[in-house]
C-alpha cells in the first residue's frame, strides 16, 4: 500500500504527474529532499505571482532560492507524515481552516482530521524502480475537503491555480530529474 493513500484516502481535487529519471532510486531520492526553488523553472515567478507581490515570511509560496523546497515547506506549515527512502515521501497541510482553529501537529492527528470548515493537501513524491538503471517518479496532489461549502471554496481557489500548479509540478519533476541525472553532488 502506498503511503498515501493512508493519510489521503479520499479526496475531492487531485493532480498526478510522472517523469522518468535516468538514475537509480537513491539518488532519485537524494534529488527530491534537494531540489530548491531556484532549480525549478518559474517557481520563484509563479508563487511570486500567487501572493500578488506581496512579501512573507519563508514558505512554499515564498521559498528562499537556495533551500529544499521540502525544507522550505515542512519549517512553514507542512508536515512531514510518511518518508521511506527510496520508495516515497509524504507531507501534508492544512489548507483551509475554521478561524483560530488549531493543527494538526502529528501524522496521527493529520490522518485524523475530518472536520467541517478544513480542507487538507497532501503532495507525495513516489520512486519505483524502471529498467534500466532508471526510476519512474510520481509526484500526487490530494485535496480533502470535510464538507460542501468548503469543497465549493476550495474548488473556487482549485481551478483558478491548477493551470499553474499543474505546470510547477512539471517542471518541478524536470529539476529531479537534472539533479539526479547530472551527477551534481547530492
Amino acid at each position: 500500500m502506498r503511503r498515501l493513500d493512508e493519510f489521503a484516502p479520499v479526496w475531492q481535487f487531485n493532480e498526478v504527474h510522472t517523469i522518468t529519471v535516468r538514475a537509480l532510486p537513491d539518488r532519485v531520492y537524494r534529488a527530491i529532499r534537494g531540489v530548491s526553488a531556484a532549480e525549478v523553472r518559474f517557481f520563484r515567478a509563479l508563487t511570486w505571482l500567487r501572493r500578488f507581490g506581496r512579501p512573507g515570511p519563508p514558505s512554499l509560496l515564498n521559498p528562499p532560492a537556495h533551500l529544499p523546497l521540502l525544507e522550505v515547506a515542512t519549517g512553514s506549515g507542512f508536515l512531514l507524515l510518511a518518508d521511506e527512502p527510496n520508495r516515497e515521501l509524504v507531507v501534508g497541510a492544512v489548507v483551509i481552516a475554521p478561524r483560530g482553529a488549531p493543527r494538526p501537529t502529528s501524522p496521527a492527528a493529520f490522518r485524523a482530521l475530518d472536520a467541517p470548515g478544513y480542507a487538507k493537501a497532501t503532495l507525495a513524491f513516489e520512486i519505483e524502480p524502471a529498467a534500466p538503471a532508471g526510476s519512474l517518479v510520481t509526484t500526487e496532489t490530494r485535496v480533502y475537503a470535510a464538507d460542501a461549502a468548503t469543497r465549493r471554496r476550495f474548488g473556487t481557489y482549485w481551478r483558478i491555480i491548477y493551470p499553474g500548479s499543474a505546470f510547477l509540478r512539471r517542471m518541478w519533476l524536470r529539476a529531479i530529474r537534472r539533479r539526479a541525472e547530472d551527477g551534481d553532488p547530492l
